[in-house]
Formats: C-alpha cells, structure tokens, sequence
C-alpha cells in the first residue's frame, strides 16, 4: 500500500467505507492492489489526503509526473464529494445507502513543477454540494510549495455503474 495519509486521528477515510463493488479504483479503490490509495479526511472544514509518490512516478529526474498530480486531485476531490454528500445529509460516514461519487468534471493547473521525494498534501474546500453534484477546490502542495490547484465537479455515481449491474462490463 502506498498510502500514507493514515491519520486516524482525524477519523475515518471515505474511501476505506467505500462498498466492496465500489473500491476498484485505481487512484483510491482498498480493493485495487496496484492502485494509489488516496485516502481523503476531514480535517475541520476542509478534507486532506497525503501521498508519498514512488521514485517511478517521475517525469524528469527529480519532479513528479503531471499525471500523478492529477489523479491524486481528481481521486481526493471525489472522496471530498462523499464526505460532503453524507455531511449534507447529516448521515454518518460510510452509512447506507451508500454515496460514492465519480468525476464529471477536473481542472488542474500546474503552478510549480512537484519535487519528487516530500509528501503531496491535498487539501479540498467544498465549495457546492447541490443535489447530486459537489463542487470541490484542492490544493496540492509538496511541503511549503503550492505545485498545483484543481477544481473537481463529482457527481454521484449514476445507476448502473456499479460492479453487477446490468451494462457495466
């Protein structure tokens, strides 16, 4: 696992509740083996998720590959969405039915290239939660740097998506 945002003290990850045919992702899914294991928290009014990234997530020596970047605002800004969405709801955590959102939109501006070697800190503002869509801000940073900024639109996911479900696979 390469997940390092373990900060239990800070409660639960939305992710570590997810349903078992819901945790498959690459970026945040337990079940996903090869995956990344972002793990998103409250922390006050905002979420946080860390990752440290591995010396083959680079693009040039010494710097982050944008892709990795990416993700971890896109995987921590959907576990953002879920903790908004069950806040909003006044349901604790991981209680069923279940909210588990996907990515309808992600923007990601690169502000600074992202050393390789100090944990990424995401940190998400919920900025919206409407109906079944949650609008989330994040901030990536590598120590005291701000490498990136990105705007994730998650929606909860649209029946039938789930593992089983007819017109799935």
């Amino acid at each position: 696992m390469t997940d390092t945002g373990d900060d239990t003290a800070l409660g639960p990850a939305a992710q570590d509740l997810y349903p078992d045919d819901l945790a498959h992702c690459y970026g945040c899914g337990r079940l996903n083996e090869q995956g990344l294991h972002i793990r998103s928290r409250w922390d006050g009014d905002e979420t946080v998720a860390v990752y440290v990234p591995r010396e083959y997530h680079t693009a040039i020596p010494g710097f982050v590959y944008g892709g990795l970047v990416a993700s971890v605002i896109d995987c921590h800004g959907t576990g953002s969405a879920a903790l908004a969405g069950y806040r909003a709801e006044g349901r604790e955590l991981g209680s069923e039915p279940a909210l588990r959102y996907v990515t309808a939109s992600l923007h990601v501006d690169y502000l600074k290239p992202t050393p390789l070697g100090p944990p990424l800190e995401a940190r998400g503002q919920i900025v919206e939660v409407k109906g079944r869509k949650v609008v989330v801000d994040v901030t990536l940073r590598a120590g005291e740097v701000e490498c990136a900024r990105g705007r994730v639109v998650a929606v909860q996911l649209p029946p039938g998506m789930a593992l089983g479900a007819a017109g799935a696979r």
